[in-house]
């Protein structure tokens, strides 16, 4: 496809095609806009952006292979300008806190309409925070911005392994069991669990886990 140095250039990455198509079929309707790339998955993302500029990445939440929130993150690492609207079917606030806190600018329901759509890559086009309807009257610029600042959301500083075990914690695994699922020795998994809670400063492991519920912690396989 030529691109027009004047569009608002566009990457969807859905693992299905028929979403990518439906989604194709709404944003031609905007003149201004204009697909760029499409991908399945998060190899193939990663490689898009790299090959190609782009604006604004439309990104399905459940990927296979790496979950959109984690991709979410590399993505803004590696390209800090580009915007990211996650598209996806969960309306449960714990996905919509783990993609602000992984640098979403948007946040957009699967069911919402076709007008919304365009009215989320707009008002993301124009550096403003989009939300779904389903969750708009819940959280204010000031609970957004909370989560995307390093120093309020301590969960961007954890490490992949870090992230794993808290996880589990949250999902009330034992050392034990968690050793095992992860093939690691049970002191290799306490030592994280002392990291964590240090990191976090809580005194136990009955704290952390309520810490992490309620500011929005979820683990998405």
């Amino acid at each position: 496809m030529n691109q027009n140095s004047d569009s608002y250039r566009i990457v969807l990455a859905d693992d299905h095609v028929l979403i990518r198509h439906g989604i194709k079929n709404i944003i031609i309707q905007d003149e201004s806009l204009e697909i760029v790339g499409e991908v399945g998955d998060g190899d193939e993302l990663l490689h898009c952006l790299e090959e190609g500029e782009a604006d604004l990445l439309i990104l399905d939440i459940s990927m296979p292979k790496v979950s959109g929130i984690d991709l979410a993150e590399v993505v803004k690492k590696k390209f800090p300008l580009m915007k990211v609207l996650m598209l996806t079917m969960h309306k449960n606030k714990q996905f919509f806190y783990g993609a602000m806190s992984a640098g979403a600018d948007g946040y957009l329901i699967k069911s919402d309409s076709d007008e919304e759509l365009l009215l989320a890559i707009n008002k993301i086009r124009d550096g403003r925070t989009y939300i779904s309807p389903y969750l708009a009257d819940d959280f204010t610029e000031d609970v957004l911005n909370a989560y995307r600042n390093q120093e309020t959301s301590p969960f961007k500083g954890l490490t992949k392994r870090e992230k794993q075990i808290l996880g589990l914690v949250v999902d009330g695994y034992t050392s034990k069991d968690m050793a095992k699922k992860l093939n690691l020795s049970p002191r290799t998994v306490d030592h994280h669990r002392s990291n964590l809670l240090k990191k976090f400063k809580m005194k136990n492991s009955v704290d952390l886990v309520n810490y992490a519920v309620r500011n929005g912690y979820v683990a998405v396989e």
